[in-house]
């Protein structure tokens, strides 16, 4: 039993870097209706950005994830600019923005690749935080508390920026009618500008946490994220928060436990299976809406 607890402890941990990537990936789908399968690679990049950064740069690992965190909100709203704006205003549907996101991910990862290489790399002995709390005979790593806590603070500030503010009333608006917020005098396209840079900087983050939580960094190490991320998304439901955060909890804990009672060969495997499921008995998710497709 106390391996049981232990693994949820665990699951949770992986869960939190699940519902960070969730809520960034989510938030563009409801509210830009984009799907966009370079939200991966932007978690590759968060971790890479911050790799160097405290190689090469010597900062602080807290200031590292950061920077990494910003570098890769600049870098959505450029791919925003370059590979969806000029669909925006037409009746492209999800498949032409798919495609243009396609070509990102594509671009980037191979980019990646050049600048990381293809061997695993990881940041230096003393940069992660190695402090192990010991609570009930359970051992909690210093990583997995900051991985839950980042995760809270994501979730609860998204919400208040989302329902509290009049950048989150335009958000919002925008994800219901963009002519109308048009004709009312907001400025649409910063509204979708500053959407990419949020979703993207979220990718970015949940990169960097689970590449301080793993110490594995590859090129493509983010595309894992994706699956699951996108699975939590469309199980908690799209444009749903708390969907979001129960959705990456739930998914962390499916994984940790496929692969302590089942096989980690089985892992994905499993999780598909949970989402085929969830998508044949409530193919909106949980907590799910309507979304109007548009580029």
């Amino acid at each position: 039993m106390e391996l049981f607890f232990q693994q949820t402890i665990n699951g949770l941990g992986q869960g939190a870097i699940i519902v960070v990537f969730a809520i960034g990936f989510s938030f563009i789908f409801s509210n830009l209706g984009i799907l966009n399968v370079a939200q991966g690679t932007f978690a590759t990049w968060g971790a890479i950005v911050a790799y160097y950064l405290c190689v090469d740069a010597h900062l602080p690992i807290w200031l590292c994830a950061v920077v990494g965190a910003l570098a890769i909100g600049a870098l959505g709203v450029a791919v925003d600019i370059i590979c969806f704006a000029p669909l925006r205003h037409r009746s492209t549907g999800l498949f032409a923005p798919l495609i243009s996101s396609i070509g990102a991910w594509i671009v980037l990862l191979n980019v990646a690749q050049i600048v990381i290489g293809a061997n695993t790399n990881g940041f230096p002995s003393g940069a992660v935080p190695k402090l192990v709390i010991h609570v009930f005979g359970l051992y909690i790593t210093s990583m997995v508390a900051i991985d839950v806590a980042v995760a809270i603070v994501v979730a609860v500030v998204m919400g208040l920026l989302l329902n509290r503010t009049r950048f989150g009333a335009s958000v919002r608006a925008i994800g219901l009618d963009e002519r109308t917020i048009a004709i009312a005098g907001i400025n649409t396209r910063v509204v979708a500008l500053s959407t990419a840079f949020l979703a993207a900087a979220m990718s970015g983050l949940a990169g960097v946490l689970s590449g301080l939580t793993d110490n594995v960094i590859t090129y493509n190490f983010g595309e894992s994220l994706l699956i699951v991320g996108f699975a939590a998304v469309v199980v908690g439901g799209v444009g749903s928060l708390g969907g979001c955060v129960l959705g990456g909890f739930a998914f962390g804990l499916i994984q940790v436990y496929s692969e302590q009672y089942v096989s980690s060969a089985f892992s994905d495997a499993i999780t598909y299976s949970v989402l085929l499921l969830a998508l044949i008995v409530r193919p909106r998710g949980l907590f799910g809406r309507t979304l109007e497709a548009r580029a």
